[in-house]
């Protein structure tokens, strides 16, 4: 081996050897130290870090053996046996620190093949060793040896106090990058509410940099009793006044709780362990509301949607690195940002977490509306869409809580309702334009009560925030809002489309939602979702005849079964049919309670996930113990508890259809970026699961692959050669797509041409029993005896002949009659034995 080899491999054993879950392997030796346990040994000296008292020293003696537990990509807390961090101190002193800070937040950068300097984050100081041993922190560079360390397997580190994932066993991958994605999607979380609201409404995060401990606390203002909670108490029951334990980590005594709203509720760790139980694609909805934001006393944030939105972006870009971090380096970790489709199914099939982002605000791309005014015009619309697309927006609501320039709100109901209302007079200078409409679809009832009850924000705390007047007295229900979908929010929506975006018709209006669903019905548009239960009745079949998808709000599992069963009743059989899910957990909403008979038939620990890959024990936070019998979805961590107790409601029927949500949802994304869908439009649909744009190819035939003759390159839609995503792109979406063959045109073996491909994905064999496809001119249903003397037996009824140029074609003969034909590239049809394997993997009859 040559010394510079031998001296990298050596650097990478040192830093590697007790990484965790880390691998050194690909990764920076800095990055492959995450969750290792290392004692820290001076150049200088060759001695390594021991504790002494309060402080640290370099000695021959036993070395003190610190935790590395990351905080960023590259950066570490020094965590000792002690339970103490190794810290930079005033007047360039070291100290052993009981809390984490930026003093003993260190950045480690690689300074030799096996030696690195540590700068703490705090005074940007370098860690280094003084003559008489003790440790020093010195301005980067000027103590040369002295400041460089190396980094040396130990044993006898200390627990970095952390929630469990209680899981045993490795996420399920996909066969193939192109295959089919088995997983769960949720299609509406809010992972980064803690910013918004001015950053002080919400408690908790979903991660921080020193830990749990830091991440999980309670907001200041609900200490000591949870009496100040004001927020929380009137959400949680319509007054301002409460109590509730305020701790978080490690007793969590008051908190998260299924019914807790402003606390957080998806740590990444919880987060983990969804993904874990098969969770494949998850939409991270930016949310925020101006009007609630600046009449909510604290804040530390901005209040204009739009910078929050950019900020929430920056921070799920930053736990992407954190997740990175924790498991060896960039890319190195389960949370994955995408862009496409694509990239998503790539992703999945890796097993990992294949991260959507979404915006839900009320005033979109700064389109508030007052008096009648917009404040928006088509080029500002522009403007934002286009920024906010680059820093990788990709599914988006028009509205949320209050009315737009955009089109109008379908309302809360309630007291609750009655808050927002005033909110929407407080934005706009207008209360809703509630009406009595005849529909059985309608929007969100208010309140019709007697002038004497009409007191804005009656009964609810948060009239301490919002100003005071009277509400209309509004007509006999049901209630539509008059407003719908304005000029500008149609500009939206086709430049929306345009740029291949999914649009969540949830929170609109039913006359704007009618008009949305008619536009995108006009341009054959399949990128739709109903994301959480906000899009009334009469919407659905027509969201699922466009090929889009419904993913029914989380919540008691016995109520989301009867979700799930009438979402099957209206199916559009045309179309892959897979159930998701939208949590909306952190956005004010409640998650599952316990099942009130769940005591008689329970969920029983431990249970495998879904797919048979991960078993599951009861969580454990802290000192806290939660058990989906009891505790419903306290948090984003116990929906594999609450997936598996469907199962125990509905029967594996249930799980067959949620394992098929995540695909469901690449599907019809696919189909918005430009894929053809498997079927053009029935006729007189005025919908099409076809192409998304109104062409001659979304008019064509039903099945594309089906057009042109069968030559020795193929069928013109499907070339021997082509990689998985030109066919994908060129073919269009074929009824079942698996690691090595893909069926077009009816499914199973009712299927009439079939993509057989490479290990690598590349299509090496095209087999059809569509009469007009006829090889040499022996098509599907000729008689046998025209391939006599011109083709050579394969066995098991295949022959085969040259096409040319080392191609072959392949005939099936079943019953004195041709059943199928087929074409092979010539990589397959030069060797026998493999022709006949993948003919035989073609299997059409």
């Amino acid at each position: 081996m040559k010394p510079r080899v031998r001296t990298l491999v050596g650097a990478i054993l040192v830093v590697g050897a007790c990484a965790g879950s880390a691998s050194a392997a690909g990764a920076e030796p800095r990055y492959a130290l995450a969750g290792g346990c290392h004692a820290l040994r001076s150049q200088a000296s060759g001695e390594t870090v021991v504790r002494v008292q309060d402080g640290y020293r370099t000695a021959n003696g036993t070395p003190t053996a610190l935790r590395l537990r990351a905080t960023a990509l590259g950066r570490y807390l020094l965590f000792d046996p002690s339970e103490d961090f190794l810290a930079a101190a005033p007047l360039g002193r070291v100290e052993a620190a009981g809390t984490a800070s930026a003093h003993a937040d260190w950045e480690v950068r690689e300074s030799g093949a096996t030696t690195f300097t540590l700068v703490d984050q705090g005074d940007r100081r370098a860690l280094a060793v003084s003559a008489d041993g003790t440790l020093v922190t010195v301005e980067p560079g000027t103590a040369g040896a002295a400041e460089r360390f190396e980094f040396v397997p130990a044993s006898g580190c200390a627990k970095f106090p952390e929630a469990e994932l209680n899981a045993t066993g490795e996420a399920a991958r996909g066969t193939a990058a192109h295959a089919e994605v088995s997983g769960l999607v949720d299609a509406h979380t809010h992972l980064m509410a803690f910013e918004f609201l001015g950053g002080q409404a919400h408690c908790g995060r979903p991660w921080h940099p020193w830990g749990i401990a830091h991440a999980l606390v309670d907001c200041l203002d609900h200490q000591p009793n949870g009496e100040a909670a004001v927020l929380e108490n009137t959400l949680a029951s319509g007054q301002p006044l409460g109590r509730h334990h305020p701790e978080g980590w490690p007793s969590f005594q008051g908190w998260p709780r299924w019914n807790s709203l402003t606390h957080e509720g998806v740590y990444h760790r919880w987060l983990e362990r969804a993904w874990m139980g098969g969770l494949r694609v998850f939409v991270n909805l930016l949310v925020d509301n101006s009007t609630l934001c600046e009449v909510y006393p604290l804040k530390r944030n901005s209040c204009n949607e739009m910078e929050s939105v950019r900020l929430q972006i920056r921070r799920t870009r930053e736990l992407q690195d954190y997740v990175d971090a924790q498991h060896g380096g960039p890319g190195k970790g389960w949370f994955r940002i995408v862009d496409d489709p694509f990239e998503a199914r790539r992703v999945a099939n890796q097993g990992k977490l294949a991260v959507v982002l979404g915006i839900e605000v009320s005033e979109l791309f700064d389109c508030g509306i007052f008096n009648e005014v917009p404040e928006c015009d088509r080029a500002q619309i522009d403007r934002q869409l286009e920024e906010f697309h680059r820093l990788g927006v990709r599914q988006m609501e028009l509205v949320n809580k209050f009315d737009n320039a955009l089109g109008g709100v379908a309302g809360d109901a309630g007291n609750f309702g009655t808050v927002i209302n005033t909110g929407n007079f407080y934005e706009t200078g207008r209360f809703w334009d509630m009406r009595t409409c005849t529909d059985e679809s309608h929007d969100h009832e208010q309140a019709t009560a007697p002038d004497g009850a009409r007191d804005v924000l009656v009964a609810n705390g948060l009239r301490e925030f919002l100003p005071g007047g009277l509400m209309p007295l509004y007509p006999d229900p049901p209630h539509c809002n008059q407003r719908g979908l304005s000029p500008l929010g149609e500009h939206l929506l086709r430049r929306m489309i345009q740029r291949s975006m999914i649009v969540d018709p949830d929170h609109l209006s039913v006359i704007a939602r009618r008009q949305l669903l008619t536009l995108l019905e006009r341009e054959r548009y399949s990128g739709v979702i109903s994301s959480h239960s906000w899009s009334t009745p009469d919407s659905l079949p027509r969201i699922h005849r466009l090929g889009g998808v419904v993913t029914p709000m989380a919540k008691a599992s016995t109520d989301f079964v009867e979700a799930w069963r009438q979402l099957r009743e209206i199916r559009d059989p045309r179309f892959l049919f897979g159930l998701g899910y939208g949590a909306d957990i952190n956005g004010f909403a409640k998650q599952g309670p316990p099942r009130p008979n769940a005591a008689a038939n329970p969920v029983r620990y431990p249970f495998k996930s879904f797919d048979g890959a991960v078993t599951f024990d009861k969580q454990r936070s802290g000192t806290r113990v939660y058990d989906v019998n009891v505790d419903g979805v306290a948090h984003y961590g116990l929906y594999p508890d609450w997936i598996e107790d469907l199962r125990i409601v509905a029967g594996p029927e249930i799980l067959a259809d949620m394992a098929r949500g995540a695909e469901a949802y690449l599907q019809m994304w696919e189909r918005a970026v430009g894929v053809p869908g498997p079927v053009a439009p029935r006729p007189g649909d005025g919908a099409s699961g076809g192409a998304t744009r109104s062409t001659p190819a979304s008019r064509a035939a039903a099945c594309r692959p089906l057009r042109g003759r069968l030559t020795r390159s193929g069928l013109r839609l499907a070339r021997l050669g082509w990689s998985a995503h030109t066919l994908l792109r060129r073919a269009g979406q074929p009824t079942r797509r698996g690691a090595r063959v893909w069926r077009f045109c009816g499914r199973g073996r009712a299927a009439r041409v079939v993509a057989v491909l490479t290990p690598r994905g590349r299509l090496a064999l095209v087999a059809s029993r569509h009469a007009a496809h006829r090889a040499r001119g022996v098509g599907p249903g000729a008689p046998a005896r025209r391939l006599r003397n011109r083709a050579a037996s394969l066995g098991a009824g295949l022959l085969a002949r040259p096409a040319g140029r080392g191609a072959s074609y392949v005939y099936r003969v079943r019953g004195g009659r041709v059943r199928w034909v087929a074409v092979a590239a010539r990589d397959v049809g030069r060797r026998r034995e493999l022709l006949r394997r993948y003919a035989r993997l073609a299997a059409l009859d």
